[in-house]
């Protein structure tokens, strides 16, 4: 018999259009032996069709598990996840805390750093407080500055001065309204899937080579000039260092099913940086979260199979949690 799995894509994220790529590559990929597929659309006003996943157990039996192909805001945040809890529905991927601590930059840093992991300074300015003093006494230029609450690179800038800063602070309130002003790092940017529940894996990591000044949204999905290396071409020790930090910062944030994490690779100094944790990673023809399981020996369909698997493994044991006396 067939598992029933409905996949939810688009969303009222930045990334909307990315999850649709995201979500049409694991349908082709879903084994129509073993999966019958159910699409859950949500357009960029947060109407679904053909229908809503109602926020009750019971009230969808023609649901075996979930599959939420939703990255950003209202999707990789812990929102999603939130309903399918209340519906009591088995879901891929993270659950309520670790999306919202993962897609929250600050605080996965904060949470990073009480565990001891290496991450670039930063300083946190907000939308209604939008002051670079702060910022600009304690970082040297250059800088980068983020939403806090997004993903794909959007609204992010490189800022070379104090005009460029203002600028870039006064883009990035318009995608959320805390801003992230971290220290430029000089160096190689590499990524490194991790897969699983409570013994995850990391799979071997890869180089991002930007075709651009920085990995931005347009060198990622629209110029096709940006280049991969799979695996990348570090030292043995400093492959081992990235996967061990992914899996850290994986168990840090109390991650489940999967996530991609990346780094910064220093160039002065050697010293790796985790950059971000990306809980709902990209499933496009070019994202690397399924190419890197493909260079360690997880093709993609298996790699699907395996994430429903551990879906149904996390929801089976939280049926031995009571909920009440």
């Amino acid at each position: 018999m067939r598992l029933r799995v409905a996949v939810l894509y688009g969303g009222r994220s930045g990334e909307h259009e990315v999850s649709i790529n995201s979500a049409k590559a694991i349908m082709q990929r879903m084994d129509p032996a073993k999966y019958e597929k159910i699409e859950y659309f949500i357009d960029k006003q947060g109407r679904w069709s053909p229908r809503a996943i109602l926020p009750e157990p019971g009230a969808q039996p023609e649901i075996d598990v979930v599959f939420p192909v939703l990255h950003g805001t209202f999707g990789e945040d812990g929102t999603v996840q939130g309903l399918l809890e209340l519906a009591d529905l088995p879901y891929v991927g993270a659950g309520v805390l670790a999306s919202s601590v993962s897609m929250d930059k600050e605080m996965m840093k904060r949470v990073s750093m009480e565990r001891m992991l290496p991450v670039v300074d930063y300083v946190t300015v907000t939308r209604e407080n939008p002051d670079v003093t702060e910022a600009v006494a304690r970082l040297p230029f250059p800088m980068f500055v983020k939403p806090a609450n997004l993903g794909s690179s959007v609204g992010i800038s490189k800022a070379h001065d104090r005009k460029e800063l203002e600028a870039a602070v006064a883009l990035a309130a318009q995608y959320d309204r805390k801003v992230i002003v971290e220290r430029g790092i000089a160096g190689r940017e590499l990524e490194c899937s991790v897969l699983g529940n409570e013994a995850p894996l990391a799979s071997l990591p890869c180089e991002i080579l930007p075709s651009r000044e920085f990995y931005d949204y347009e060198d990622k999905y629209l110029l096709d000039r940006a280049q991969t290396q799979v695996p990348a071409d570090l030292p043995p020790e400093k492959t081992e260092e990235v996967r061990r930090l992914a899996v850290e910062c994986y168990r840090a944030v109390e991650c489940e099913g999967m996530a991609r994490v990346d780094f910064l690779l220093e160039a002065a100094t050697g010293r790796i940086y985790i950059n971000e944790i990306n809980t709902i990673p990209g499933f496009t023809s070019i994202s690397m979260y399924p190419k890197m399981w493909e260079h360690s020996g997880i093709s993609f369909s298996a790699l699907i199979d395996r994430l429903i698997e551990l879906a149904l493994d996390r929801h089976q044991r939280k049926k031995a949690t009571r909920f009440a006396r």
